[in-house]
């Protein structure tokens, strides 16, 4: 469905991205692990087009990413991209005018779900109340991929779960969905595949039972080998 081959970005001289290969495959969630700095965001920005490769490829379906892809590829990203007058109907509205599988109905369900109304400003939301509007809007499109760059960020314990499960809701035989985190805690319950990232290389990747039958460690306690600490990375 969506895969990179020997994909490396750099900016001057610090390496992003060195050299990933991956492949994404539908009716799997895939949990993209790392400390800030190890590449999850610049590798999800190029799967979408919005930063571009110094060298290898990102291909859907067989072809290069670009306009046709991001028809069925929805990306969440962690900056807030809303204008500030917006109110979240007016969010709904805008995504509408943009993508054409986006469903109102979806988003309104969605909304009411983050314990969010349409009449909300945008620029009077908290930062966890806007990351429930940013995964609002972008889980009312009917996508085949789904990324999520950092979801969870901002948001209080009890509403992770609320969220989780919004997002669950759309995981299809043939829909591939991606959760980058560092809150290890909360996705290795619910996630297929980690794909561990760190300084920009692929560290890790593999089926999350079979990488516990063969390590004989869970997700967490190979997130603190692989990075050398524990502490909030993951709580």
């Amino acid at each position: 469905m969506l895969e990179c081959n020997e994909i490396m970005k750099t900016y001057g001289r610090k390496t992003a991205v060195d050299h990933v290969s991956l492949k994404l495959e539908p009716g799997r969630i895939y949990a993209m692990l790392g400390p800030n700095g190890s590449g999850k965001t610049t590798l999800m920005k190029m799967a979408v087009g919005l930063v571009k490769p110094n060298s290898g490829e990102f291909l859907y379906n067989g072809n290069p990413v670009g306009r046709e892809s991001r028809r069925e590829i929805a990306y969440m990203s962690t900056e807030p991209y809303f204008y500030g007058w917006m109110t979240a109907g007016d969010v709904g509205r805008y995504y509408g005018d943009f993508f054409e599988d986006f469903s109102m109905e979806r988003y309104l369900y969605l909304l009411d779900r983050m314990e969010l109304t349409p009449e909300m400003k945008a620029k009077a939301l908290s930062s966890g109340m806007m990351a429930k509007l940013k995964i609002a809007v972008t889980m009312a499109r009917k996508a085949r991929v789904y990324l999520l760059d950092e979801p969870l960020n901002g948001i209080d314990l009890l509403a992770r779960d609320v969220i989780i499960r919004s997002v669950l809701e759309e995981c299809a035989d043939d829909v591939a969905l991606v959760i980058s985190s560092h809150l290890v805690d909360e996705l290795e319950r619910v996630v297929d595949t980690a794909i561990f990232m760190k300084e920009g290389r692929l560290a890790m990747m593999g089926d999350i039972e079979e990488l516990r039958m063969r390590q004989g460690k869970s997700v967490v306690d190979l997130y603190r080998e692989i990075y050398g600490h524990g502490g909030e990375e993951t709580c």
